[in-house]
């Protein structure tokens, strides 16, 4: 599913191709993926006003409008979503997790166009979503997300991160501790910092959990620009049978925090 390099592409897609455009036309009339909103709700609220900044915060992603003066128009990507301007797109990197190549959008079924917006030049912007689980909501509410795992100061991370007796994997998946981080990201992140995933993250001293930091940072960086974060390096090698391409040793598998786990044997093992 996005995680926050899906979903900065997302962003970045929307701030080079969407702002400073007209909205005319507003489809949503899908009340599932508008919910709460009635159909017509959103587009009485936005239609008529431009987008101006597109922002995020982990997976969260949502668009001011009017300089701040209208509503924001929150959208989420949910499992499978992808936002397509034009003939650009970005987010769920192999469109609907069926392995089907990125562009599939541009023949896909119309249904899948959940929420669209029309511009006064005639061009769109869509969420593409094939599962249906995104979302387009006015004004969403960001309580309860922690910081921004991009931006998150050293301080701040070894204070949310650097205690409790939690899995070090599940508790930076926990989107209250800090925004972001999906099971891949996760798994690349500890595989390039060689921490196990199973350690206590309040075992860990200043120095592990500022190169923790360091080393989720640079995933995280890789998989914006290498185009999500199926790209990792240990990614491919998450597999039985496989094993560790920096040492060779074998990569094994168990479930933390309810969430598939390869790391491996030899340099991410714990006790």
């Amino acid at each position: 599913m996005p995680e926050l390099p899906e979903v900065e592409r997302a962003r970045a897609l929307i701030e080079r191709a969407g702002l400073g455009r007209e909205i005319v036309r507003v489809d949503d009339a899908d009340t599932y993926v508008c919910r709460p909103h009635a159909p017509g709700d959103i587009a009485d609220a936005i239609t008529g006003r431009k987008l101006t900044r597109a922002l995020r915060r982990g997976k969260a992603m949502w668009v001011e409008t009017d300089g701040g003066e209208g509503p924001d128009l929150g959208l989420h990507l949910g499992m499978a979503g992808r936002i397509v301007i034009g003939e650009e797109s970005g987010g769920d990197p192999i469109y609907g997790g069926s392995g089907g190549h990125p562009d599939e959008h541009l023949s896909g079924n119309p249904a899948w166009r959940r929420f669209t917006l029309e511009f006064a030049d005639g061009g769109t912007l869509v969420l593409f979503d094939k599962r249906r689980l995104g979302r387009a909501v006015l004004n969403p509410n960001l309580d309860g997300v922690g910081p921004d795992a991009m931006e998150i100061t050293p301080k701040a991370f070894r204070e949310r991160v650097g205690r409790g007796d939690a899995p070090l994997k599940a508790k930076i998946m926990d989107q209250g501790v800090l925004a972001g981080v999906g099971n891949l990201l996760a798994d690349e992140t500890l595989w390039q910092a060689r921490l196990p995933p199973l350690r206590p993250a309040g075992s860990l001293s200043p120095e592990e959990l500022d190169h923790l930091r360091k080393a989720l940072r640079k995933a995280t960086r890789a998989a914006i620009a290498n185009g999500g974060v199926h790209t990792g390096e240990v990614i491919p090698f998450r597999r039985r049978g496989e094993h560790c391409p920096r040492c060779d040793g074998e990569m094994v598998r168990a479930a933390v925090g309810g969430r598939t786990t390869w790391w491996c044997s030899v340099e991410q093992s714990w006790p």
